[in-house]
């Protein structure tokens, strides 16, 4: 069930971005293990249309803020407003299915701590009364790796919420010909028809939960955890919520591929979007090209793989 809505939606994603299969796989994945997603890439690969073709495909209601130093914790959240003798809710962009923070490290860290409660809890507060977000609520936020001035770096604390970063990178030459040729008359996004809805998410979304991670996989996606905090070149490693999210992520992958079990080889495909950014590398290191791909390569190189009979 889960892979033939995966078929669906993936094809109908591809009438609009070209190239970006795996991409494409893993943010559907993210989605449906309940994580939100960290979009890092330079400007013009597809970021925004990315998010508005997944919510165009999945009939949710999709809403973008570009982030900016001067935008208020209530742009986001919204406010309430007095009208007609008494205070009325006006509701920010945050009460969606689908919101695309663009830019997300433009905003101050106000701001962007009142989007990490309702990453975190899916929910916000507004002077005092809380209030719950739609179902599903899936953040896409995007930054540029390129462009630092005017920017506030996202806290770890924020990073960490993240269930993956994500990377689309530039097309190879046959995709990018495709993609001029597509382009050339009416853009795709705006006869994509939706292909599921809301209603068919959420029960995917428990239908992820109840597959099967035998007991020496979990041992396993504890060890790489582990490895990354005992790393000589690492200042700060995954938390336990990265081995929660390796897990969930794992679980979403086989069940796209049409399993009912995880194997080893979907905890290896995890392991690089939903550790990187959560490791923080000794400036030293940074200097003799140390990256947090590196460490994740070695913690995948040094830690002993589960029997394949698995399943």
């Amino acid at each position: 069930m889960i892979a033939d809505w995966y078929g669906r939606v993936r094809e109908n994603i591809e009438k609009v971005m070209v190239g970006q299969q795996e991409t494409i796989e893993l943010l559907l994945a993210g989605f449906l293990a309940g994580g939100h997603v960290l979009l890092e890439d330079v400007p013009g690969t597809g970021k925004t249309m990315l998010a508005r073709s997944l919510a165009a495909s999945l009939g949710l209601e999709f809403k973008r803020i570009q982030f900016t130093p001067d935008l208020l914790p209530s742009d986001l959240t919204g406010v309430n407003v007095w009208r007609e003798g008494s205070f009325h809710f006006v509701p920010g962009p945050v009460f969606t299915h689908v919101l695309l923070a663009d830019e997300v490290n433009r905003a101050t860290p106000k701001t962007q701590s009142a989007l990490l409660e309702a990453m975190a809890e899916s929910q916000v507060t507004v002077d005092g009364e809380t209030r719950p977000l739609a179902a599903p609520f899936f953040v896409i936020a995007t930054q540029n790796p390129i462009e630092m001035d005017g920017t506030f770096p996202l806290p770890e604390a924020q990073l960490d919420r993240f269930l993956l970063r994500l990377r689309l990178g530039y097309p190879d030459h046959e995709d990018e010909v495709a993609l001029l040729e597509r382009l050339r008359g009416h853009h795709p996004i705006e006869r994509l028809a939706a292909v599921s809805d809301a209603a068919e998410v959420l029960e995917l979304q428990e239908k992820v939960l109840q597959i099967r991670l035998e007991p020496e996989l979990a041992d396993y996606v504890v060890r790489l955890v582990r490895y990354t905090r005992s790393a000589d070149d690492v200042s700060l490693g995954a938390s336990p919520r990265a081995g929660l999210a390796l897990q969930r992520t794992a679980m979403a992958l086989a069940g796209l591929a049409g399993r009912d079990y995880v194997l080893p080889d979907d905890v290896k495909r995890a392991a690089g979007p939903v550790l990187e950014h959560r490791l923080i590398i000794h400036p030293e290191a940074r200097l003799e090209g140390v990256s947090a791909a590196t460490i994740v390569e070695k913690a995948l190189a040094a830690t002993p793989v589960p029997s394949e009979e698995i399943g």
